[in-house]
């Protein structure tokens, strides 16, 4: 279809985004187990996230910035990440770090990436470092994605992108419930409703689980994007939800 890059869920927040020649990752965690969670669907394919340009970080939460993994693409990706997290990468021997607040842009050959607000503490635990939490937008010639990492509603929100044509949106999380700072289904349902895209992808779901929960509230894996779905066909009738299982790529028909 016009417009459109190539689309990969790869898994909770990472998703690989093939867009003006370049291969994009976002937040990319790519291992069977992350501290206490789990990967409880199938194993990556290394071909998925090999030969990456370009990685996108949206915040220092061990689910969304984990190093291994990004061993695992390479030292010498280029990396944007949100202010205030490019001294730990650079530290970790990390060669193309842009540190970007939002409004700031970097552009990477024909792609023209803009951080984004997003409501959602940045502080990596246990010990730190405190960085932005921030979303990207990308716009390739006539293309134009957002990427919203972590967030809540916002003010601004609505005037954050007009004429987009993907949203990738969180709809849960990696457990049973939900903390603050975040967008359940309902709430990302609201949120197309401000950013009014053509095409909305969730993600942040589906993907880890804590070990030793079992099936404690397990529907929580699978129902969140239905859920999103059926809200969005209330709430923003004019976007199409694509819904994609972790691992799989994107479809443009719904």
């Amino acid at each position: 279809m016009d417009n459109l890059p190539r689309l990969t869920f790869l898994g909770h927040s990472t998703v690989l985004i093939e867009l003006a020649g370049l291969r994009i990752l976002t937040d990319p965690v790519l291992f069977d187990r992350v501290t206490l969670l789990k990967r409880v669907v199938t194993s990556l394919d290394a071909s998925l996230y090999a030969g990456i340009d370009l990685v996108l970080i949206s915040h220092l939460h061990l689910d969304h910035f984990d190093l291994q993994s990004l061993r695992l693409v390479g030292q010498n990706v280029h990396l944007v990440v949100p202010l205030g997290a490019g001294r730990l990468l650079e530290r970790a021997s990390f060669e193309h770090v842009d540190e970007l607040a939002p409004g700031e842009q970097v552009v990477v050959g024909d792609l023209r990436v803009t951080a984004t607000p997003a409501a959602h503490g940045g502080f990596r635990p246990p010990l730190g470092p405190r960085a932005m939490a921030v979303g990207f937008l990308l716009e390739a010639g006539a293309a134009k994605l957002y990427f919203a990492g972590d967030t809540d509603l916002f003010d601004g929100m609505a005037e954050l992108a007009p004429n987009l044509d993907v949203a990738f949106l969180p709809v849960w999380g990696w457990g049973p419930s939900l903390g603050p700072g975040h967008l359940d289904p309902r709430g990302a349902a609201k949120a197309l409703r401000l950013l009014r895209p053509r095409y909305a992808v969730p993600i942040h779901w589906g993907t880890y689980w804590p070990f030793g929960f079992g099936r404690v509230r397990a529907h929580r894996l699978s129902e969140p994007p239905l859920e999103f779905a059926e809200s969005a066909a209330e709430i923003a009738p004019d976007t199409v939800v694509l819904v994609t299982p972790p691992g799989e790529p994107v479809s443009f028909v719904p």
